[in-house]
């Protein structure tokens, strides 16, 4: 018997939207939230850019006192949370039934590297001082917790940018095993803005520059061409951030109560890629077997999948090892070739939210018969065995849906949702 989750609600904050709706909007648009950073190049002559969030005003999504006592990681995901929630129409959640299980690859480190500016600027009093409670990854659970009165089931995952693909499987896993009727699920990370994308005064965050002096920026002076994933061209990632949060439940009180369902999550596939801190091996035979776990697990054949929504990071190695995992899992036995995307082009690279974002954008896609395009992408690479969608959206009856996230230290996730 297969897997009964349904997902009843979508939150979204993003560089390109700051709702589920507008940010698929944007994307099938073919917007890009790419812009030039604030700070000088950490390297001379390159242009800085980031895919930062514009407009987002904690105060409309919680008081002065949880503002004071929260970085903006979990900031994002309240404000995600609180419109995944409204729109699952749950009303008031059973506090013992319902889980959390949320993803970040590093938590509250702004608030971390701001304490240290801060100490460094003016002396130990500057700190401020609920520096302590704004730092752990964990917090933005936490705070869902209280907010809703929930005592479920509660885990924070850190597996870098897979972990929000891998916080919905272990959301699933929960309602599956029957500890919890209700998940809420998604990930966040984000360190770069303030609520209006501006710069922060004198401080920088460290963060914005790792990518940089670890070689993994695009030498770009067009926005357009700093990230292109799968292209011929690409080069590198822009650092970005954001949140994606889900409403889970048992698809039976999903049904019983009338709610309107996105999609159920079918399957889910976890694997150590043991290769390297931040390359994947070479072959992509790794992500290639998270990617048929996954279909395993949905009792679901390649051939079956509709479209797949890739990891696509525009890096040189990273790309090569996704398309030549795709190409094992999907790229033979098929009439026509899977038709395959990815978002990072519209947003950056927006860490450990970015797979729970693709699926997001991917199930409002699955309601209205269309499939994303990547952003910015103009030349396929040709060594895909699979259609690189680009210029536009296509138009598509999408019935089951594959998303790839593969973090840093080999951390591959992959996840299947299929419409009925």
């Amino acid at each position: 018997m297969r897997r009964d989750v349904a997902i009843t609600g979508l939150g979204v904050i993003s560089a390109i939207g700051l709702s589920a709706d507008e940010f698929h909007r944007q994307i099938m648009a073919g917007a890009c939230g790419i812009k030039p950073a604030p700070w000088p190049s950490a390297i001379d002559g390159l242009q800085p850019w980031w895919g930062t969030i514009g407009g987002f005003v904690p105060r409309d999504w919680m008081d002065e006192k949880i503002e004071d006592g929260t970085d903006l990681f979990a900031q994002f995901t309240l404000a995600a949370t609180e419109q995944a929630v409204r729109q699952s129409g749950l009303g008031t959640l059973d506090p013992l039934r319902t889980g959390i299980v949320f993803g970040s690859s590093i938590g509250g480190a702004r608030a971390l590297m701001k304490a240290q500016h801060m100490l460094d600027k003016e002396g130990p009093k500057a700190i401020p001082r609920k520096t302590e409670i704004q730092i752990y990854p964990n917090m933005a659970a936490s705070q869902i917790a209280m907010r809703y009165g929930l005592h479920g089931p509660s885990l924070t995952l850190t597996t870098a940018c897979a972990a929000s693909l891998d916080a919905l499987g272990n959301a699933s896993l929960l309602i599956e095993s029957g500890k919890a009727d209700v998940v809420i699920a998604g990930g966040t990370d984000g360190g770069l803005s303030l609520s209006d994308g501006s710069a922060d005064g004198d401080f920088v965050p460290a963060t914005f520059y790792t990518s940089t002096l670890y070689g993994m920026v695009a030498p770009s002076t067009d926005p357009r061409r700093a990230m292109l994933p799968f292209d011929v061209k690409r080069s590198g990632i822009v650092v970005g951030e954001g949140s994606a949060m889900l409403v889970l439940e048992r698809g039976d009180q999903a049904r019983a109560r009338g709610a309107k369902i996105f999609g159920y999550l079918r399957g889910y596939g976890n694997l150590a890629d043991g290769h390297h801190p931040s390359s994947p091996e070479p072959s992509g035979k790794w992500e290639a077997r998270a990617m048929a776990l996954a279909l395993q697990d949905a009792g679901l054949a390649p051939t079956d999948v509709d479209a797949l929504i890739a990891h696509a990071t525009g890096t040189p190695k990273g790309d090569t090892a996704e398309i030549r995992a795709i190409n094992q899992v999907h790229g033979k036995g098929r009439s026509a070739p899977l038709p395959v995307a990815g978002m990072k082009g519209h947003v950056g690279h927006s860490g450990a939210s970015s797979g729970a974002m693709a699926l997001v954008t991917g199930l409002l896609g699955m309601q209205e018969g269309r499939f994303l395009a990547m952003a910015n992408t103009d030349e396929p690479d040709p060594e895909a065995e699979f259609e690189i969608v680009i210029k536009q959206p296509k138009r598509l009856d999408l019935r089951a849906l594959q998303v790839n996230a593969f973090g840093f230290g080999g951390q591959n996730a992959s996840i299947v949702a299929t419409r009925d």
